[in-house]
Order: C-alpha cells, then sequence, then structure tokens
C-alpha cells in the first residue's frame, strides 16, 4: 500500500524541552494510524508539525512520496490535510453552519455570504458521514460531543483526505466516545487516511490498524494493533509494566466529614439541575459519584465549593453549616477541589508553576510578606519540591508556563497543590480525564494515599471503571437525584450502568444481574 505520509527524521525543540528527537513515521493510504505516548511525549508536537502549526528544527515531509515544506495551516490544508484540535476552535454565538465556512465563506453574486449555500453543503456532509448535526444550532446551545462533530465538519468542509485526529475523547462522555469510533470508521471507509493521537488503548484496539509509540520524543516501536496485546502497549508507551487495578486495603471510615442535607441547585440556565440530594462523605473512604454528564454533578460540585449558590437544604462540614461561606472561606475550613476542568477552574495557564502552586494561599506565609508583598523565592521553592515529589515534567522547572505543559502534567501541578493543603474533605472531579495509563495509575495510587490518610474523598467520573475501582461506596445519579448509594463490592459495573438510566437497584436485580 502507498504512503499517504513520510515524516523523516523530524527534530523539535523548545526551551528546556526536546519535544521530537529524530522522529521517523509512516502513514499508509486509507489506514488508521495510532499515535501513542504519555503526556508529553511528543505526539501533537509531531502533528502540529504536519498541519503547518509548528516549523520543524530539521526533518524531511512528504505526501504521497513528494517532498512537500508546510509552513502554515493553509498550506496544509490545500495539501489535503486537516486536524481536529483537543481544544475546539468554536466561535460560541455563532451557528454550526457560520463556524464550518468561517474562513472560505461562500458568497452570492453580490460577494455577500450565502449562508443557505453553506447551511445546504453541511447538511449534505452531515448526512453523509452520518454526523446528525443541525446547521442552524448556536455552538453554545449543542453538547461538547456534537460541538466535536463541528470540528470534522470544518475539516471534511475543506475537502481533506488526511485527518488528524489530537486526543479527540479527552472531553467526551463513554457514549460519544463509542459514536465517535463509529464516525472514524465511517470516515475511513469513504477512503480517508486517519492519524489518531491518543493514550486510550481500548480506542487503538478499537478502530487502528498500526501503531506508533512515543516516549519522550523519540519513536520506540511500531507494530501491528492487532498482534499486541493492551497491556504490552501500555508498556511500551511508559516503559515499564502498568497495573490497571489499584492495589488498596479495605476503607476504615470514621466520623462523617461532609454532610449534604436537601439540597437544590440551579444550573447556569435557572433551571433546578439538583433536586433535594443528599450524600454523606466520612473520613478514610472515597464516594463515587457515578451518573452520564449533564445529569447534575457539575452544579453538585459547584454548590460543595461554593462555586455557585444553593436554592434550599444545607451543607455541613463535620459540625460547621458552610452553605453560605465564601470559596476561600471553604478552602480555609477544609476543603481541597480538583476540578473537571483543569483550564477554567484549577490554573491559569499564562501564570508559572510555582504561581499556579501557590494560587490557593498566596496570601498567607511564607508565600507573602507582613508588608503584604510577595515572596517568590518560597513559591519557586515549593514548587520545585512538588516537582520531584509528584514527578511533574516541566522543562524550566518552577519557571514552566502552565500552559506549555501536558494535559497531565497541567493535571499533576493541581492535585499537588489540592494534596499539599492537607484538606480535610476533597471534591475529585474527573481526576484523569485526557491523561495516559501512567499518570492515570500515578494520581489514582495518590487518591487512595490520601483516603488511608483519614481524608473524606468525593469522587465524580464518568469512567465506569475509575468509580469501581477506586470508591469504596457508590451513589448513582439520574436527573439530579441520588438513585442510590452501594458499598463498592454490592453492586456490579452493568448495575450502576442501568441505574445511571434511572433505575432503581431492584429493578437492575430484575434484569438477571448478580449482586
Amino acid at each position: 500500500m502507498e504512503n499517504a505520509i513520510e515524516m523523516i527524521g523530524i527534530t523539535k525543540t523548545f526551551p528546556g524541552v526536546v519535544a521530537n528527537d529524530d522522529v521517523t513515521i509512516t502513514v499508509k493510504e486509507n489506514e488508521v494510524l495510532a499515535l501513542l505516548g504519555e503526556n508529553g511525549a511528543g505526539k501533537s508536537t509531531l502533528m502540529s508539525i504536519l498541519f503547518g502549526a509548528y516549523d520543524p528544527d530539521c526533518g524531511v515531509i512528504k505526501i504521497r512520496g513528494k517532498e512537500v515544506k508546510i509552513k502554515d495551516p493553509n498550506a496544509a490544508t490545500s495539501l489535503g490535510i486537516g486536524m481536529v484540535h483537543q481544544h475546539f476552535k468554536l466561535v460560541h454565538n455563532y451557528t454550526v453552519a457560520e463556524n464550518i465556512v468561517l474562513g472560505v465563506e461562500p458568497r452570492n453574486k453580490f460577494g455577500m455570504l450565502n449562508l443557505k449555500a453553506a447551511e445546504k453543503r453541511v447538511e449534505e456532509l452531515s448526512d453523509k458521514y452520518g454526523l446528525a448535526v443541525n446547521p442552524k444550532a448556536l455552538i453554545e446551545n449543542i453538547t461538547v460531543g456534537m460541538q466535536q462533530r463541528v470540528e470534522i465538519l470544518k475539516v471534511l468542509y475543506r475537502n481533506a483526505d488526511i485527518i488528524i485526529f489530537d486526543e479527540p475523547t479527552a472531553v467526551l462522555t463513554p457514549q460519544e466516545i463509542d459514536e465517535l469510533m463509529e464516525i472514524i470508521r465511517r470516515l475511513k471507509a469513504e477512503g480517508k487516511t486517519i492519524i489518531l493521537i491518543t493514550h486510550k488503548l481500548k480506542e487503538i484496539k478499537a478502530v487502528a490498524e498500526r501503531c506508533t509509540v512515543l516516549r519522550r520524543g523519540k519513536v520506540i516501536n511500531t507494530v501491528d494493533v492487532a498482534s499486541v496485546s493492551e497491556g504490552e502497549l501500555a508498556e511500551m508507551m511508559v516503559g515499564r509494566a502498568v497495573k490497571f487495578e489499584i492495589d488498596k486495603k479495605p476503607a476504615n471510615p470514621g466520623e462523617t466529614i461532609l454532610s449534604v442535607q436537601n439540597i437544590s441547585v440551579k444550573n447556569a440556565r435557572g433551571q433546578i439541575a439538583v433536586k433535594d440530594l443528599s450524600l454523606d462523605v466520612r473520613a478514610g473512604e472515597v464516594v463515587g459519584i457515578a451518573g452520564v454528564d449533564g445529569n447534575g454533578q457539575s452544579e453538585l460540585i459547584y454548590a460543595i465549593t461554593g462555586m455557585s449558590p444553593i436554592e434550599s437544604g444545607s451543607i455541613y462540614l463535620k459540625d460547621k453549616n458552610i452553605s453560605k461561606y465564601t470559596i476561600r472561606q471553604r478552602i480555609e475550613a477544609g476543603i481541597g477541589h480538583i476540578p473537571e476542568d483543569r483550564h477554567k477552574h484549577g490554573m491559569v495557564g499564562e501564570f508559572s508553576v510555582a504561581e499556579n502552586v501557590a494560587l490557593k494561599n498566596y496570601y498567607k506565609p511564607p508565600y507573602s510578606t507582613k508588608a503584604g508583598f510577595l515572596n517568590m523565592g518560597e513559591m519557586k521553592k515549593k514548587a520545585a519540591q512538588l516537582i520531584e515529589d509528584f514527578d511533574i515534567r516541566a522543562g524550566e522547572g518552577a519557571n514552566t508556563k502552565a500552559a506549555s505543559m501536558s494535559g497531565g502534567n497541567q493535571q499533576k501541578v493541581i492535585i499537588a497543590r489540592e494534596i499539599e493543603l492537607s484538606p480535610e474533605f476533597m471534591v475529585v472531579a474527573q481526576p484523569t480525564r485526557g491523561l495516559d495509563v501512567g499518570a492515570i495509575e500515578y494520581i489514582r495510587k495518590r487518591i487512595i494515599e490520601e483516603r488511608d490518610k483519614g481524608r473524606a474523598i468525593l469522587l465524580v467520573s464518568f469512567e465506569l471503571d475509575e468509580i469501581m475501582n477506586l470508591c469504596d461506596r457508590i451513589a448513582t445519579i439520574s436527573k439530579g437525584s441520588i438513585v442510590g448509594v452501594y458499598n463498592a463490592g454490592d453492586v456490579s459495573e452493568r448495575q450502576i450502568g442501568i441505574m445511571m438510566a434511572g433505575s432503581k437497584k431492584d429493578k437492575a436485580d430484575a434484569k438477571g444481574e448478580n449482586v
């Protein structure tokens, strides 16, 4: 089979980091090639070079045997290369069709935007590839999964026959991931060549034919996916055997630390998203919230951490009613928060690691002097310690800008900060979303370590295997209400899935499940 792409001897360096070190890969015509590696392995950098977002320091790129210079994304587009970015590049108050045609708008004979022609073409593409997107819908009114389909349509509208997917499932629910895998199969069936940047082994096994593994900027191997196991891929990726199950001793729960009593919370649209919900979390246990995205999990998190007011009910931290506390008062009372959206609520991208580590207590000694000045030396000292303790890959150490780091290392900075604050209670939301198996193993291990220190932990995750693996008790949520709370050993993954759809456990049992 002819090679659609050859990238030969590609090297790219950034200050303090060799992102790609003499990398050579080939992609065959009409295949799905997975590009696998840890966070920071150089996958996205390599594909950004192919898409023209970066210039390589050296190396050669060939498209169907012809050497090319890809100076910018427009040049990539003209060569039939499209890229679906991990962080969507959409204008939220524009319609689907307006976003798709932005920059290549169809015009009528008077030079005006022909929106009807754009909508018609978008509808045709949507039907052809089974994407089911409404061209007239506003981006701000559609789900994350639909927004990703818009990004795919942007690429198809520009006639791309080589499509790069950059960590496409990092922000998707399990159902949306299944739908995306089917879309990728359909694109391949239509003759497209696909590069899938990922560190999710199940997805590689589901759709890819070959897999090239990168580690710390170098190619480790290229393998036929059918001939290797997930464990072998994981070992190639991180350089050691990876344990998918976390070893943990039984929980030894103590007193109730957090008590949520009959709270109701509105969402951003003013509708009740959490209805009369009650839940307790005790010292030394992990309580998991399992549910389909959009069933009140975010609003529950916001209410507990002080990011949203409650309409009714009470929230107690031990014997203190914290329902009216500000965010800072809740932090000082002993609440930690690893947020579901690390970029929006967890860190400041333009700040250094040192500044992000001190975000929650910069106004206290040793980070603040009596005169009210920041002590950057102390911030950098603490950041350097956490970089070492949490194995954070930061090219310029404590001075590294958070935005320049991989997602996994950004997440480690947030987790390091929250654990260092030593809170009695922690809300841990989507802690491993978008992370590689090595980082997932590490972060799950740290969560259990905090449990074993006596912390009370509320874990919110869309990953059912994560809920089953880490939690001592599991609460299922549907339409803003708790369907049931069960000890982890008393309920199966299948039963949890049925309850997430709103059924009670006894109905799940009636479907023939074993408790």
